[in-house]
């Protein structure tokens, strides 16, 4: 199967050797996202801020590829400080109705850019 590279202006642009998100079938493979700002490819401040960003982020991508945060089967979450997430929980519940897509959430030491979390995703078209 062909591959099909997503990019949207919508979300930052790659900030290394990656694409947005790649398409193979009906299924597309969403790259991290980052509470980065897509105009001023800044980290936006604060946790509350970055969980938002990162989603409006990912929604971007999703939309750019032809489907929705709907469309998501899978989701992985990535918290330098296990104790927010509670508060990525209340914002997912923001973006997302059920059924909800599978995920995982991990505590890590580090993200690019300094960042306090990231969430990368598969999403599954026409399903």
């Amino acid at each position: 199967m062909a591959k099909t590279i997503i990019s949207t202006a919508g979300a930052p642009a790659a900030i290394g050797t990656y694409s947005q998100a790649v398409r193979v079938g009906d299924t597309v493979y969403l790259s991290g996202q980052i509470g980065l700002d897509p105009q001023s490819g800044q980290l936006v401040e604060g946790i509350d801020a970055q969980i938002t960003r990162v989603f409006d982020n990912l929604k971007a991508v999703t939309e750019a590829a032809g489907g929705s945060l709907g469309d998501l089967v899978k989701v992985n979450i990535y918290l330098t400080d296990l104790g927010n997430f509670a508060k990525v929980n209340e914002t997912m519940a923001k973006y997302f109705q059920q059924p909800y897509p599978a995920r995982a959430a991990v505590g890590v030491a580090s993200l690019p850019r300094g960042a306090l979390v990231e969430a990368d995703a598969v999403m599954v078209l026409g399903a």
